[in-house]
């Protein structure tokens, strides 16, 4: 063996300061913390409100409908709100840090900001030795710079979770299939097929295939087994609670599919398209499809991907960008062709999956087989990915701006309803209740829809002993057990308010 371990790099003069491999190492790691770092930045300065740092569009911005379920299962602010089918718990876990003995919701978003940007750095940090630094960095840039995950990384949701789960467990059991003695590897491995099944079980199902082919196909029983277990953790606790509130998996799995619409066959490629407007949650998914300036990314995604894949097997990585590629395929199936809507955050993981091979292409455009630059191809990619970046934070500006409105109008209507007597412990039913309720500190009830929870004699019965009221649009009906009650307009909602249960009229 003509060199060994403590070989002298060629050039360095015995008793001159080593720089390799510890060095190397670091080099490796800066451009990915720098993008780690950048991502949590924009997060504070384009998203989270009140940060300290910048007021910039997302001032203001409160929690949405979806985060004020997970979040109530473990906040003091209000009682839990109806955890629906579909749902899993660990947004919750995730949350339950700070939502456990804080109400701010800025320290819940810098808290998820922070976690996000980490997430993002370990996700690609695992992936070292199997692709260039610079190929990941690009590759964590293009992720962190999409409006979708700008807006969700400091969002209490799961999808974006999911993604980074998944990229850090394919990275780990890449590392844990070429040694067996990876220890670290398989505890990643573990842990990010652990995040995928706590945030959401059925899409976890739907990415694992793939990573128990690669770890069978290559003999390492003891790398699936650690990857079984691992989901194992969320699957099981998502059974568990099957049974208990749901009646067992197989009606938790119908009424989810009835939730959402009916799984079945179901194009929603152009759903999707439409979605990327900024429309989070897109049901139904009508109307045009958006600028081709805005759809432009989306379209070459799968082309970038393909030229990646070509890139990797003329650079001898092809497993690790097939085991992408497989991935984000299974990953995209159920929101591309089994559900009749749409909404941007779903294929969040995705896109974490495809960033590297998009990136991997990307320098291969501009760079030529020597390793040089192609001024004329380097110029033109990097004008087009500035007007990438012009288009997604347009997307984003417009998509806070809406959403903070809509949600400062939850909280004015909660103001209103405390204004006039309704304050905990309390109960509310309608349009919106959930939210709204919220943000009030009060119940939550439904006799019909996704999240029915109560008949109409449980709510007139609780009417009587704490403050209850119904929700409408305004100058629409009321449900019908609230037709007697006083009406009062809010804050682009009707309030409907019962009697005082101490005899008084309403507020």
């Amino acid at each position: 063996m003509a060199h060994g371990t403590n070989a002298l790099p060629i050039g360095r003069q015995r008793g001159s300061p080593a720089s390799a491999p510890g060095s190397r190492r670091t080099l490796g790691v800066r451009p990915l913390a720098a993008v780690a770092a950048a991502f949590t930045l924009a997060q504070l300065l384009l998203v989270v409100p009140g940060a300290g740092i910048g007021f910039g569009p997302g001032f203001g911005l409160g929690l949405g409908w979806d985060e004020t379920v997970y979040v109530s299962q473990v906040s003091a602010q209000a009682p839990p709100a109806f955890f629906s089918a579909p749902r899993a718990r660990g947004v919750t876990l995730l949350v339950a840090p700070v939502t456990s003995w804080s109400t701010s919701t800025t320290l819940l978003r810098v808290h998820l900001a922070l976690l996000s940007g980490v997430g993002l750095y370990l996700a690609l940090r695992v992936w070292r030795g199997l692709f260039p630094a610079r190929v990941l960095a690009l590759a964590g840039a293009l992720f962190a710079t999409l409006w979708v995950t700008l807006f969700y990384g400091p969002a209490a949701m799961p999808n974006q979770w999911v993604g980074l789960g998944a990229l850090a467990c394919a990275g780990c059991l890449l590392r844990a299939r070429a040694d067996h003695r990876d220890r670290a590897a398989l505890w990643g491995v573990a842990a990010g097929a652990a995040l995928m099944a706590w945030m959401r079980p059925t899409d976890a199902v739907w990415i694992a295939p793939p990573l128990l082919a690669l770890a069978l196909a290559g003999r390492h029983v003891r790398a699936a087994l650690v990857l079984v277990s691992g989901l194992a953790t969320g699957v099981v606790q998502w059974v568990i609670e099957a049974y208990t509130s749901h009646g067992g998996p197989l009606r938790r799995l119908a009424e989810g599919s009835r939730i959402q619409g009916g799984l079945g066959r179901n194009l929603a490629v152009d759903d999707q398209m439409r979605a990327l407007i900024g429309r989070a949650l897109c049901r139904p998914c009508t109307g045009p499809l958006p600028n081709p300036v805005i759809t432009a990314w989306w379209v070459l995604l799968p082309l970038l991907a393909a030229l990646g894949l070509a890139v990797a097997v003329r650079a001898g990585r092809t497993a690790p960008t097939l085991l992408l590629l497989v991935c984000a395929t299974t990953a995209a199936v159920p929101y591309l062709f089994l559900i009749g809507y749409a909404a941007p955050r779903f294929l969040q993981p995705v896109y974490a999956l495809l960033a590297i091979p998009v990136a991997d292409a990307l320098f291969h455009l501009v760079t030529r087989p020597d390793g040089r630059w192609r001024p004329a191809a380097a110029v033109l990619t990097a004008l087009l990915l500035t007007g990438h970046l012009a288009g997604q934070y347009v997307v984003l500006d417009r998509l806070v701006d809406r959403t903070a409105a809509d949600r400062l109008d939850w909280a004015r209507t909660a103001a209103d309803l405390r204004r006039l007597g309704v304050r905990p412990p309390c109960l509310l039913t309608g349009t919106e209740a959930i939210p709204v309720a919220f943000y009030a500190g009060c119940s939550s009830a439904a006799t019909s829809g996704n999240n029915a929870n109560a008949t109409e004699a449980d709510i007139l019965d609780t009417a009587r002993r704490v403050p209850t009221a119904a929700l409408s649009p305004p100058g629409g009906p009321p449900p019908r057990y609230a037709r007697s009650w006083t009406r009062r307009p809010s804050a682009g909602l009707d309030l409907h308010l019962a009697p005082r249960p101490d005899g008084g009229g309403p507020g």
